[in-house]
């Protein structure tokens, strides 16, 4: 014999399954069937995880697995997960500034050419008392092939990859954006920026180098 049981019934009776639970997250009350509480509680051996909704639960794995950390570079705050914390010392809140502070702490890996060595040698012999700094990253937060302080003139040395696809359209497009980004920082700071084209120059000869040499020689007397 079937036992027939009405709505309000079978609402009270379904009252008496809900148990009232604390949201972790915004701590307001909900509800929740003892038999998914009883199912969660084995799952997650003994822990009943209290969430209201998704959104809560979300926001709170944000806040427990993540820590409030400042960017090295911007100084700008922004949270990181812990995980990725550990695994290095400095804080970065986007690919840029990341990029922009390891440019401008490196003190090794520059690809310097034959050209920039002799310019060096050649300038530092010429100007003994002159500072004059080469390939220094700490100015503009990019790397400028020579800088003089004191005259607030720099010199960038162009070469074909500055000019010409080499290594491909997206290369060159990268490059020549970094170029306008360091034109644009140097009057940012009233640097004079002299850009001096040396794609003619296929391979490194002393002879062929003096005319560049010559156009740094008379800007700096000039200056």
């Amino acid at each position: 014999m079937k036992m027939l049981i009405n709505n309000q019934e079978f609402n009270s009776k379904k009252s008496k399954e809900l148990i009232p639970l604390e949201c972790e997250n915004c701590h307001n009350i909900f509800y929740k069937l003892k038999c998914s509480v009883k199912m969660g509680i084995k799952k997650t051996s003994g822990h009943v995880c209290r969430f209201c909704s998704l959104e809560c639960f979300g926001k709170y794995k944000t806040l427990t697995q993540t820590t409030l950390v400042k960017c090295v570079q911007c100084g700008n705050e922004h949270r990181k997960p812990n995980n990725v914390i550990k695994k290095s010392k400095n804080n970065f809140c986007n690919h840029s500034c990341s990029t922009q502070y390891q440019n401008s702490h490196k003190t090794t890996g520059y690809r310097r050419s034959k050209l920039e060595k002799w310019l060096e040698e050649q300038l530092t012999k010429l100007y003994p008392t002159l500072e004059i700094h080469f390939n220094k990253t700490d100015i503009i937060n990019s790397e400028l092939d020579i800088y003089i302080p004191s005259l607030k003139l720099a010199f960038e040395l162009n070469g074909i990859f500055h000019y010409e696809p080499i290594y491909g359209n997206a290369k060159l497009h990268k490059t020549q954006n970094n170029d306008q980004r360091k034109f644009q920082a140097c009057i940012e700071r009233g640097i004079a920026l002299c850009i001096i084209d040396t794609s003619k120059q296929i391979y490194f000869k002393e002879s062929t180098s003096k005319q560049f040499l010559n156009i740094i020689t008379q800007i700096i007397d000039n200056a």
